[in-house]
This record gives structure tokens, sequence and C-alpha cells, in this order.
């Protein structure tokens, strides 16, 4: 068995409506299959459509079952019409992946208020706005699932991402002051913390960088994109139903 198959979490989400946002690429494509393996129909989420359909593709190819949505994640009104066709078509939102996130490093005296906003619309606001859009149609189904994509960043900060880690860190705040608003109409609100996870953001940064943040890696390893992905369908699972307002860090005991 390999160790990609050894992480996988297998979890009944069958008859399930999952929205990802940021499921073109990266976590956001591992967390839709993975929710799609577990037999949540999954809508998945981004601006890119090419890349999206191929994240749709390769859920049909295993068996599962998706469709793709552009939809720009700061646009009020494109985030409401997306999540009310969805729920309207597809009979109900039962889980929601806030993924879509964006970097705009710089040390912050060389930070334009551009690259601060953008990430900041993108990571935060975004989230605010779907959590906001699915949030009606949770409560009236009295039932729901809402994941949102933190980061390391968030909890420790991190040089020349004062942007980036402000909107994580808002982000958890978000998500433990909505999860009191929430929980008694049986809607959990939880944040997954990745730390040094392997994906293209992160095999840019070349050889020499990711050598050092090893280094700060009690594991000695960075994550994979499963180890991330388990944690989100545990969280969208009736097992995680007394676990709310949470943030589970994915950091190989980095932040521990």
């Amino acid at each position: 068995m390999s160790e990609e198959t050894c992480k996988q979490l297998n979890v009944d989400l069958s008859g399930q409506v999952a929205i990802v946002t940021g499921a073109s690429q990266g976590l956001g494509k591992t967390c839709a299959m993975e929710l799609a393996r577990n037999g949540a129909r999954v809508a998945c989420l981004a601006r890119n459509a090419d890349k999206l359909a191929e994240t749709v593709t390769a859920i049909e190819k295993a068996g599962g079952r998706a469709s793709a949505f552009s939809v720009d994640v700061t646009d009020r009104e494109s985030v409401d019409q997306t999540v009310d066709q969805i729920a309207e078509e597809w009979g109900s939102v039962d889980i929601l992946v806030n993924n879509a996130g964006i970097t705009r490093d710089a040390l912050l005296p060389r930070m334009s208020d551009e690259d601060f906003d953008d990430v900041i619309n993108t990571n935060l606001r975004g989230a605010f706005l779907f959590m906001r859009a699915v949030s009606k149609h949770m409560m009236s189904a009295r039932y729901g699932r809402i994941i949102n994509m933190s980061s390391v960043s968030g909890l420790i900060g991190n040089i020349g991402q004062t942007n980036y880690s402000a909107s994580k860190a808002g982000l958890i705040g978000m998500t433990r002051s909505f999860s009191r608003e929430i929980s008694r109409r049986n809607v959990t609100v939880n944040c997954v913390a990745p730390g040094f996870i392997e994906t293209d953001m992160t095999q840019v940064l070349g050889e020499a960088v990711i050598k050092e943040a090893k280094k700060r890696i009690p594991a000695r390893k960075l994550g994979q994109p499963a180890d991330v992905a388990a944690c989100v369908v545990f969280l969208a699972s009736n097992a995680a139903g007394y676990i709310t307002g949470h943030t589970l860090a994915v950091d190989g005991g980095m932040t521990g």
C-alpha cells in the first residue's frame, strides 16, 4: 500500500453537497478529489476555468461527481448567486471548504497598499462572503460543516508575509466567532492550518529555502496535500460533529 493511500480517510459523505473554493490546483484540488471520493457531490470553484475543468475531469475519472463554477471570491454578487444556484439545483449545501488564497510577499516597509488589500480581500473577505452565503442554507437545514484553510503563518507569522499572516490570523478569529454564533444550528466551523506542504507553490521556493524550512520542522520533511485533505474530510464528517471553533495545525510539529 502506498503512502498516499495510507493517508486517505474513509468516511460516508453520500448525498452531501460540498463547495470547495480555490479548487483548480494544489490543496483545493486534492480536497475536492477526496471529498468526492468519499461520496460528496463537489462544486469546484476558482477563477481559472481551464484548470477547474481538469479537477472535474480527474474527479469524474475516479468515479465521483463534480461541476466547475468560475467565480471571483471577492465579488459579493457572484458569490451569492453561485451559492444560491448550487443550493437550488443540487438541493443543499452541506460542506464549505474556504481554500481560495493568494500571496503578495514583501517586507512591510516595501509593501504596497494594493498588495496588502488584494491578499486581505481574497483570503479573508472572500471567506467571509462564502460563510455568509452558505450560512442561511445550513441554518435552514440545521446542518453544515465549514472548514476554513488558514496557515501556520496565521499562528506564528512569517517574514515578508504581514498581509498573508494577517489574513490567515483573521480567518482563525472569524472561525472562532462564527462557530459560537451558529453552533446551535448543528453547524460546525473549523480551521485547518497547514505548514510547509509540498505543492507547486512551495516548489518555486527553491531547494535551498526548502532545506532550511525542513530544519524548522521537527518531522524534518514537508507535508503532502493528502495530509491536509484527510483533516478536511474528517472535519466534514459526522465524526467531527462535536468539534467547532478549533484550528488544526498540519505542520509536522512546527508550531507544537
